[in-house]
């Protein structure tokens, strides 16, 4: 009689179609798929009723460590997002010591063991100064990607000129990660507004121009150069006809919230909550993200959770710091609109497991098939349960999404074998690891 560790028995199993099947895993692989019912386990768990997915990985996160520990750290941020049924994220590089070299990458590397609750990627934030470096850089363990903010910076990761963008292109084979928006007319639109004026007014500053004309010129470049580009947060319904014409170098992430809020209500109703770059934008925007998703024109979906302290969110705009909280609430979220009818959950798990692993490369990621990481998203279709703030384990303590109803919900998460969560119950101690990539 065959022996696993782990058998996950009687779910429907979501892949690009769906069926009833067991999964037997080992040494935190999955090694088998079908009727399981000769075989014995150490662990045997009943997903009876339950939807299997792989592993959810949000590619799009800021767990800000080293940074304010009142606002985030990586051991609550990741507790969050096991919680939310996420089993891998990936960490953006702008914290309080920028990851911009090899030697600040090992220290940040060095933060996760004991600390995190699911495994974790890390960005390599460009600069001026790191430019001809990014191609040692990139290939560093651990490291999913290049971050490049081309325009809404912080610090000094900013490289918005042409020759430096190019320069950076020129320099390194793998897909480079970009906030695209355009930082001269960023500052020159700046002067228009001042203090006090209605929350609302962010989606006017950085207008659809704001952020069109700076994937019009990254795109332009990466033509140029011929270097796989990446497109963070896309929100326009410009950018997302645009892009279509460069899947053969260009993919595209949208997040959650440009596929849930809509301006300018969702600003009258959050005020300061609201607040995230690039903004929440109207319902033509909304209405073309949704159909993008649909047509296969969006290749991963993430959560940009990035928190701040109450006191910088209720700041008089635009002083309101910008970023919104979402790893714990990704999944939860998206499996209502799945019950709405607005994707099937064959296309969520193209989005959420399937498509991050592949724009990154992530190995042995996103995919039930035998070989792979046992990392499985476990829920309940017909949940129903209200976010509620309560819930949230970022010290920050808020969710945009307080209040909301969702239909689906994640009972279950399996990190390489072992579960982590179940019912809403954390088990075990911290056991993240760092995430290889090809």
């Amino acid at each position: 009689m065959e022996h696993f560790d782990l058998i996950l028995k009687n779910g429907t199993v979501v892949t690009s179609s769906q069926e009833r099947a067991d999964i037997g895993c080992r040494n935190g692989r999955i090694v088998a798929i079908g009727n399981l019912d000769r075989a014995e386990a150490t662990e045997v768990i009943d997903c009876t009723g339950l939807h299997v997915l792989p592993g959810v990985i949000d590619p799009h996160v800021h767990l800000r460590e080293p940074g304010d520990a009142s606002v985030e750290t990586i051991h609550d941020g990741t507790k969050g997002a096991i919680l939310g049924g996420v089993t891998a994220v990936f960490d953006m590089p702008n914290t309080a010591e920028s990851v911009v070299s090899k030697e600040v990458l090992d220290r940040k590397r060095a933060m996760i063991p004991g600390k995190s609750w699911c495994d974790i990627g890390l960005y390599v934030g460009a600069t001026k100064k790191n430019i001809e470096t990014l191609d040692t850089l990139e290939v560093q363990d651990n490291v999913c990607a290049i971050k490049v903010f081309a325009g809404s910076s912080t610090g000094d990761l900013l490289v918005e000129d042409d020759a430096s963008l190019e320069a950076l292109m020129r320099n390194g084979t793998r897909r480079v990660c970009y906030h695209s928006e355009d930082e001269t007319r960023l500052q020159e639109r700046k002067k228009l507004f001042s203090v006090g004026q209605p929350y609302r007014m962010h989606m006017e500053w950085r207008d659809v121009e704001c952020a069109f004309l700076g994937t019009r010129r990254l795109m332009s470049l990466a033509r140029k150069t011929g270097r796989k580009t990446h497109i963070l947060h896309v929100s326009t319904a410009e950018e997302l006809a645009y892009m279509r014409d460069f899947k053969d170098i260009g993919t595209v992430e949208v997040l959650v919230n440009h596929l849930t809020q809509v301006g300018p209500d969702v600003y009258d109703r959050l005020g300061g909550y609201a607040i995230m770059n690039p903004p929440i934008r109207d319902q033509r925007h909304y209405d073309a993200s949704w159909a993008a998703v649909n047509a296969g024109d969006v290749d991963c979906i993430g959560s940009d959770h990035a928190p701040h302290s109450r006191e910088a969110k209720e700041r008089p705009w635009p002083l309101t710091s910008a970023g919104l909280t979402g790893v714990q609430t990704l999944v939860p979220i998206m499996l209502d609109h799945v019950n709405a009818g607005r994707l099937p959950l064959e296309r969520m798990v193209s989005l959420m497991s399937a498509g991050p692993a592949r724009v990154y490369g992530a190995v042995g990621k996103g995919h039930i098939a035998p070989g792979y990481d046992a990392d499985f998203t476990i829920v309940d279709l017909a949940h129903r349960r209200t976010i509620e703030e309560s819930w949230i384990t970022s010290p920050c303590g808020w969710t945009p999404f307080a209040g909301t109803s969702c239909t689906g919900w994640p009972v279950m998460t399996v990190i390489r074998g072992q579960t982590v969560m179940r019912e809403d119950e954390i088990i075990g101690s911290p056991r993240g690891a760092v995430v290889s990539f090809s």
